[in-house]
């Protein structure tokens, strides 16, 4: 019995379907980067813009630099409010008064000394009058009292001698190494947010999009480039549920495009959530429309582009 027509378009639509079909260790993916977006931690307006589109860029160099008075004007403050701290704490830790101030009362101490020396002779000269009628009770009273007085002076006097040549006390001290310290700290911040106002590139690699040019201000948080390290490059695909349990993680996969050399990546994410779920019960039909994500990291990333189409082969997946 022959085949009716019917049969056999259906019978040839079959094969077309089948020879068209992709082989089950091969899966469609593309390759996609993560962007690191640099912009800075305070509004500015671009004063350089050193690089361009697509520029190669090394670790630490200098992509933009923005307007910085602000921040040089408070790192000068800061600067000087350091020296102010130190100068107090110096003065604190060395003697209370200068060499010259003692000077000065070392003189007033052997003024008062003399004096005393002068009061000393009037008294003991009273004492020996009064007995003898000579002199007065009261005489006698005043010579001791100018005694007592001057002593008093020449004692005070050395006290103040004391006091000027020794330091502050411990918690002056403690207090003024404190301010420091606050200083030190305030030039330290200072100094970061005018370094931060040259942006620079945390890792080599390419400049993707400049968002601003020289002379446009840039909004706090706004990034001024984007850019493209070669580690952050990475191919992504979809795994049907059947062929799950052959990928895992760092298992190398081939990966090819049209007009590029053939590229070698390793498996290092495979996703735990399918990305399409039947909204009716898991039978086996059903179970074989669930597909997984994998991301794989080429190990020449120079050769991959983002965006660029690819194929990826699991070897030894299946046939």
């Amino acid at each position: 019995m022959k085949p009716s027509r019917f049969a056999l378009a259906i019978l040839a639509t079959c094969l077309l379907a089948a020879c068209d079909r992709q082989p089950t260790n091969e899966f469609s993916g593309y390759v996609e980067g993560d962007l690191l977006y640099i912009g800075p931690q305070e509004a500015g307006r671009v004063l350089t813009l050193p690089v361009r589109e697509g520029t190669q860029v090394k670790a630490g160099q200098v992509i933009a630099t923005l307007e910085d008075d602000v921040q040089r004007a408070d790192l000068a403050a800061a600067k000087a409010a350091l020296a102010e701290a130190e100068a107090r704490l110096d003065k604190a830790k060395a003697a209370q008064q200068r060499p010259e101030e003692i000077a000065v009362l070392q003189a007033t101490e052997r003024r008062a000394n003399a004096a005393l020396d002068l009061s000393r002779i009037e008294l003991e000269r009273q004492k020996s009058l009064v007995p003898k009628g000579a002199s007065s009770q009261a005489n006698l009273d005043n010579a001791q009292h100018q005694y007592d007085q001057n002593q008093a002076s020449l004692d005070e006097v050395r006290r103040q001698i004391d006091v000027g040549r020794i330091a502050a006390r411990l918690e002056d001290i403690a207090a003024a190494e404190g301010a420091v310290r606050q200083a030190q700290a305030n030039r330290d911040a200072a100094q970061v947010r005018l370094d931060r106002r040259a942006l620079k590139a945390p890792d080599d690699a390419t400049v993707q999009t400049l968002y601003f040019r020289v002379g446009e201000l840039v909004p706090e948080g706004k990034p001024v480039a984007s850019l493209l390290p070669p580690g952050l490059v990475k191919v992504r695909f979809f795994v049907p549920e059947t062929l799950l349990p052959k990928v895992a993680l760092g298992a190398p996969v081939s990966v090819s495009c049209d007009g590029c050399p053939p590229m070698i990546a390793e498996v290092r994410f495979i996703s735990d959530a399918a990305e399409y779920t039947p909204p009716v019960i898991y039978s086996r039909e059903e179970r074989s429309k669930l597909v997984y994500l994998i991301e794989a990291r080429p190990r020449d990333p120079s050769t991959a582009r983002p965006g660029q189409p690819v194929t990826v082969r699991l070897d030894g997946a299946g046939k």
